[in-house]
């Protein structure tokens, strides 16, 4: 049937349906979609930004798949990977008193409370005795999301007191190290550890046992000046930072721009400040043969 057309209206051209213009449509990003499939929470990782199952993420000690990156691993976590089999936890009747009544934007109590309950641990070091590959041995952990695993007077009685066990029971003496420095909340106390902590090391070598650090991302300020660098070895995990100041105040002093990898450990490899990168996945295997070795184990 033909179309009536009123006077005056002038009919447009009908447009082909193959020449319509199809409505936009936004397809949805490779992270979108991930968050979509993944029905557990997720770790992002930092490098390439790829989405990680936190159990995935787990049972591959937080080394990312997809770039092999390094993540930071909880105190707790690290130690029951590195040990076969935990036999005893030590140091927890310390805790952090306020010596000093220090009070900066809140008392220093609160930010304890805080760090205790955003990280579930009583302080910034964690000190366990267990087996490796059939070898009793002493490790201490820094659990660095507590208050950046600063080192106060706890930290000194916690390590001090995984030397004596080590030197008690002729173990060697194992520490994953991470620190921001010496806790500020307590002043010239905070400082005395670096004294208490290499004193007890130096024990440690006059009776002939091992002392191992493994260096993670990051180890700054008194820790480094003292029992992280006081180790017979010294192991770091791939591109942790590692140095005294900050690269920031460095840049400031000296007035130089300072190229990466500065403080990476492969620049202090390459400069003879440590002994060896080692990855996460073979880090067990190294730590047992080397203190196989110093102690003579067959």
């Amino acid at each position: 049937m033909n179309q009536e057309v009123k006077p005056g209206k002038v009919l447009s051209p009908v447009t082909p349906w193959t020449d319509r213009s199809v409505p936009g449509i936004d397809m949805p990003t490779q992270q979108q979609i991930l968050k979509a499939t993944f029905t557990e929470p997720t770790i992002e990782c930092p490098e390439c930004h790829a989405l990680v199952t936190r159990t995935a993420m787990s049972f591959n000690v937080y080394v990312c798949p997809q770039c092999d990156e390094h993540l930071r691993m909880k105190a707790r976590d690290r130690l029951n990977w590195f040990f076969d089999q935990v036999t005893e936890e030590l140091g927890q009747e310390f805790a952090a008193k306020d010596p000093l009544h220090f009070n900066d934007s809140k008392p220093y109590p609160e930010r304890v409370k805080e760090a205790q309950k955003k990280t579930g641990e009583t302080e910034a070091l964690l000190v366990m005795q267990g087996q490796l590959k059939g070898v009793e041995m002493v490790a201490c952990a820094f659990e660095f999301d507590f208050m950046a695993g600063s080192m106060g007077t706890v930290v000194g009685d916690r390590f001090v007191q995984a030397g004596e066990r080590a030197l008690k029971s002729r173990l060697p003496l194992i520490c994953f190290a991470a620190s921001g420095g010496a806790r500020m909340q307590e002043g010239m106390l905070s400082l005395m550890q670096m004294a208490r902590t290499s004193a007890v090391i130096q024990k440690l070598k006059d009776a002939g046992l091992p002392y191992l650090v493994v260096l993670t991302h990051p180890v700054y300020g008194g820790v480094t000046a003292s029992l992280a660098m006081l180790g017979d070895v010294h192991i770091a995990e791939p591109k942790s930072m590692i140095g005294f100041a900050g690269k920031r105040v460095i840049e400031q002093t000296v007035r130089e721009k300072l190229e990466e990898p500065f403080q990476r450990a492969e620049f202090l490899l390459d400069h003879g400040v440590i002994d060896q990168i080692v990855h996460r996945h073979a880090l067990r295997d190294t730590v047992s043969r080397i203190v196989a070795k110093l102690m003579n184990l067959p």
